[in-house]
């Protein structure tokens, strides 16, 4: 499967909350933010800039935005993304919505990620 990818202008930052926490306030704004409650946990996914220092995180991670509405019954997707860069050894986080996926990889594998997906024939724009 041959898919067009597109990457998200700024670095992320994946922060956890216990399961009880209030949703951040900071974390209700941007172009792009992700809120998932779990009956362990909270999760946040939001450009780093925009999340206070003194929370727990993960930073440093970029995204890659499948492109166009997925239908329902497409299978593979988020499998052949991820599979090259497992073998690429480059560890990911993934989000998926209604319409699409969103991929995020450390900065620091983020060229390796880019030419690892480009090989498995997959399309990328910046």
């Amino acid at each position: 499967m041959r898919l067009k990818l597109s990457v998200l202008p700024s670095q992320f930052a994946i922060c956890r909350f216990s399961q009880g926490a209030s949703i951040p306030i900071w974390a209700l704004s941007g172009s792009f933010f992700s809120i998932t409650r779990t009956s362990e946990e909270l999760s946040v996914v939001r450009s780093q800039g925009l999340v206070p220092s003194e929370f727990q995180s993960e930073r440093n991670w970029r995204c890659l935005k499948v492109e166009g509405s997925l239908d329902f019954a497409l299978t593979g997707v988020l499998a052949s993304i991820a599979e090259p860069l497992a073998r690429a050894n480059i560890s990911i986080f993934s989000i998926s919505t209604y319409d699409t996926d969103y991929l995020f990889v450390k900065e620091e594998d983020f060229e390796r990620a880019k030419l690892s997906l480009i090989q498995a024939g997959h399309e990328i724009s910046i």
